[in-house]
């Protein structure tokens, strides 16, 4: 499946408000404390930020709760939980001798700078996650049945009851190592077949080189990982502790608020400036799985940007220098991974990576060339594309904008710099001369970025008035206007293109077209980030964001948890799987007072026959058809909580989703034209190939892929259609 998911997280900001993290170069040198025989020790730089932050987040945080002993026990709940996610590593005895010693007090102790009892309760936990380990590996030695009738595993123990001994608890990890030797034998048979099928019919290859993993049996690999999680528990450092502490602290306001030790915001400061030679990602732990590393931003225009096949949210599962052999990095840290995956410019770098939640079958390997990451490469663009209607071809201008950028840092420095809004006035402008019939500004997966960014934009389309109110937690409220006299660069159709990815300040965008009438929104409903942060980059060691004002839409209504709903629905790819509704702790929607414009045109009445006919067009189209069953078959797979630990019914079920899989896609196949694939094998090995091919194309000459440009074409049917019902309904009157 190739479809770009983008998730919330680039690093732009302006006038201190900020609706993506930002970091800037930490202030403070790293004073970090290696374990030294199993004991890590804060620094007296931690202790100083600890007591920073817990007075920050206590006085100055928009939600008015207070860091007192209620609060406190939440925040201890929040640590165990980002320590131990499944549930399974502590046990109930020890969360209730912790949480009597330490829970009331907790969040209060941080107030002091005191981070003892953090620093405790994280030495149990090592302690526990060693005796994990070390059992894992005994019971390695020792036969495992893989034929286990009707027994199941819970894949999914984020609210399940810590075990109350050990027995219990062992008992579930012998079901955990079962299956992870289920899944491996399986992979390990999968990808023989794919070899072979390459072997067998190497145009499937397409000329690519499609690196091979290590030949290593399942025990083998597994023996590797858990020795090489050892090591990793025995290479912490006092930074780990302090980052889980604080974030635990901060995740329990909302889930915005971050705290970044200096490797962190440093590192995020290197790919704001562009500057970085590599590949252009940044990682960090898997929420809830630290056994994985996943993607979290990817630069706008770096090497991994272009391949258009590195996905945020994607898991790092290997590492394959220029040659050599797929290394699994399963269990390894992001520092870790951050050494082998950065090098010298022209040289290569191969990942395989994973969709979150996906069997590790549809894992996909995408060769990158590191390079200089330079602005000129990022941002905006645009194009037409052609409609058929009425017998005649109609040009539609289309607008893709990544995010909302801005080099704030060049800007002040006098330095020349791109922003987003200049971007955008000159696409409106060089579309206009070609006399497009209308223009689609496509914000799907963008996170957001300059709030001075999208004002300015939105005063390019709108005649004048308020575009966005913001407000603090102390109930103060401004409103940011369009200042530009009532200038409009375009006043034609317009129509906006949102899915569940575009957050922050592509949700103010849509929902200010959307409230003045100006255009129609297309797509899914929006992540529902409503919330502004503010940097703190002068701490005593390390930064932060920290959650202060709230922003909403010029009719009152907040976007914040809601998000925005489309005019005219389409297909959601990723069914709702994240975004603020599934976050812990989000800051809940509310009103303001409406504030005063006046509406620019009128879309309502003509939304429910826009709708049918979408609906219409899109089930009788091959790529929404794959898409919708693409989502069907997705759906089935993560809705499963639990696995079997029969190695025979677990190929059954794999085989008979990969068959579904198959059919799906050679539906499509043969509807468009193209000779289906004869089996799994040659599916994967095409699809491997097919990344490779595009990881080496020019950003300027690599096409759209249909599944995602097949939204386009229809966003540009629906606004042709408004266009003509608004011209007989005027004609009408």
């Amino acid at each position: 499946m190739k479809l770009q998911q983008l998730a919330c997280a680039v690093a732009l900001a302006t006038s201190g408000l900020f609706f993506t993290h930002i970091i800037s170069q930490a202030m403070a040198e790293p004073e970090t404390q290696t374990a030294k025989a199993g004991v890590i020790q804060p620094t007296q730089a931690q202790s100083l930020v600890a007591r920073q932050m817990a007075t920050l987040v206590d006085r100055q945080h928009y939600l008015p709760m207070r860091l007192d002993a209620k609060t406190s026990e939440r925040i201890f709940d929040m640590y165990v939980d980002s320590l131990d996610p499944d549930h399974s590593i502590l046990l109930q005895s020890d969360i209730a001798q912790l949480k009597q010693k330490y829970g009331a007090n907790f969040g209060l102790a941080l107030k002091t700078g005191d981070l003892n009892p953090a620093f405790t309760i994280h030495a149990l936990y090592r302690e526990r996650i060693k005796e994990y380990y070390d059992y894992m590996l005994s019971e390695l030695k020792k036969p495992q049945n893989l034929h286990q009738q009707n027994v199941y595993v819970d894949t999914d123990r984020e609210k399940a009851p810590f075990f109350r001994n050990k027995q219990d608890q062992r008992t579930y990890w012998n079901k955990v190592l079962v299956s992870q030797l289920i899944s491996l034998t399986i992979n390990k048979e999968e990808e023989a077949a794919k070899q072979k099928a390459l072997k067998d019919d190497p145009s499937l290859a397409d000329g690519q080189n499609l690196t091979p993993p290590e030949d290593l049996t399942p025990v083998q690999t597994l023996e590797k990982r858990y020795k090489r999680q050892l090591e990793r528990i025995s290479r912490l450092k006092s930074d780990d502790v302090l980052d889980k502490t604080l974030n635990a602290m901060l995740a329990t306001y909302d889930p915005h608020s971050n705290y970044f030790p200096p490797v962190d915001a440093m590192e995020l400061n290197r790919q704001t400036t562009l500057q970085l030679e590599g590949i252009g990602v940044t990682i960090r732990p898997e929420r809830g799985n630290e056994d994985y590393t996943k993607i979290e931003t990817i630069v706008d225009g770096g090497p991994a940007s272009k391949t258009g096949q590195v996905r945020a949210g994607d898991r790092i599962v290997g590492v394959a220098q220029e040659g050599q052999p797929m290394q699994d990095v399963i269990g390894w840290s992001s520092q870790e991974i951050v050494g082998v995956i950065r090098g010298k410019r022209g040289t290569k770098v191969t990942l395989k990576l994973l969709a979150s939640g996906a069997p590790m079958s549809q894992a996909r390997v995408v060769t990158i060339t590191r390079d200089i990451i330079q602005e000129e490469d990022s941002g905006l663009k645009y194009r037409t594309v052609d409609v058929q209607r009425d017998n005649k071809k109609i040009k539609v201008g289309v607008i893709e904008i990544p995010s909302f950028y801005l080099n704030y840092r060049a800007r002040s420095e006098g330095q020349n710099y791109r922003s987003v809004a200049e971007d955008t006035a000159n696409a409106l402008i060089a579309l206009s001369k070609q006399n497009v019939a209308g223009i689609i500004i496509d914000l799907r997966n963008n996170p957001g970025g300059s709030l001075e960014e999208v004002v300015k934009m939105l005063g390019q389309v709108i005649k004048q008035g308020p575009v966005v109110q913001i407000r603090d937690g102390n109930g103060n409220i401004s409103i940011f206007e369009d200042t530009d006299g009532g200038q409009q660069l375009y006043s034609g159709p317009l129509a906006v293109m949102v899915n569940l990815a575009s957050a922050s300040a592509s949700e103010i965008y849509s929902a200010a077209i959307q409230d003045y009438g100006r255009g129609i929104v297309i797509g899914s409903t929006t992540t529902g980030k409503g919330t502004a942060q503010v940097q703190l980059d002068s701490l005593a060691y390390g930064q932060a964001t920290l959650t202060q004002r709230k922003f909403y839409r010029i009719t009152g209504g907040s976007t914040q948890n809601k998000g925005v709903i489309p005019d005219i629905k389409m297909i959601d790819i990723y069914f709702d799987q994240f975004g603020e509704r599934k976050s812990k702790n989000p800051l809940q929607w509310d009103t303001i007072p409406t504030a005063p414009f006046k509406r620019e045109g009128i879309i309502k009445p003509y939304v429910a026959e826009l709708q049918k006919q979408s609906d219409a067009r899109r089930a009788n189209d091959p790529q929404f058809q794959f898409l919708q069953n693409y989502v069907n078959l997705a759906k089935k797979t993560v809705d499963e909580k639990r696995v079997v630990l029969d190695i025979d019914q677990r190929k059954t079920e794999i085989t008979q989703l990969e068959a579904q899989t198959l059919a799906n896609e050679n539906r499509r196949r043969q509807a468009t034209g193209l000779k289906p694939y004869a089996n799994w094998q040659s599916y994967q090995a095409a699809m491997d190939a097919l990344s490779e091919a595009r990881a080496k194309m020019k950003d300027a000459t690599r096409p759209p892929l249909p599944e995602e440009e097949t939204f386009v074409t229809e966003s540009a049917k629906i606004l042709l259609g408004l266009t003509d019902m608004q011209k007989k309904q005027a004609t009408a009157q």
